[in-house]
């Protein structure tokens, strides 16, 4: 290989290229892994501690002139009359 160094620094320059190249195939391998797994799980989560929604997303209520000055006053109360 190299004239200038000896044959145990070749076969350690050797050894460590070897294991570099190694290294780098492990760690490409272990990202994409970790990449196509995110993505699947992903698509699968979901909290099953939660019940699903079995509704209709936008259910109203119709409240009276009342209700609806009370709701107002309550936001007002809690934002402090903030806009």
């Amino acid at each position: 290989m190299f004239d200038q160094i000896s044959f145990p620094q070749q076969i350690g320059l050797s050894v460590l290229a070897v294991a570099g190249a190694v290294w780098a195939v492990g760690l490409v391998r272990m990202l994409r892994r970790d990449r196509s797994e995110v993505t699947v799980w992903r698509g699968a989560q979901s909290l099953y501690a939660m019940p699903r929604q079995r509704s209709h997303p936008a259910d109203t209520v119709e409240l009276s002139a009342a209700e609806r000055d009370a709701f107002i006053g309550l936001v007002r109360q809690l934002t402090d009359g903030r806009p």
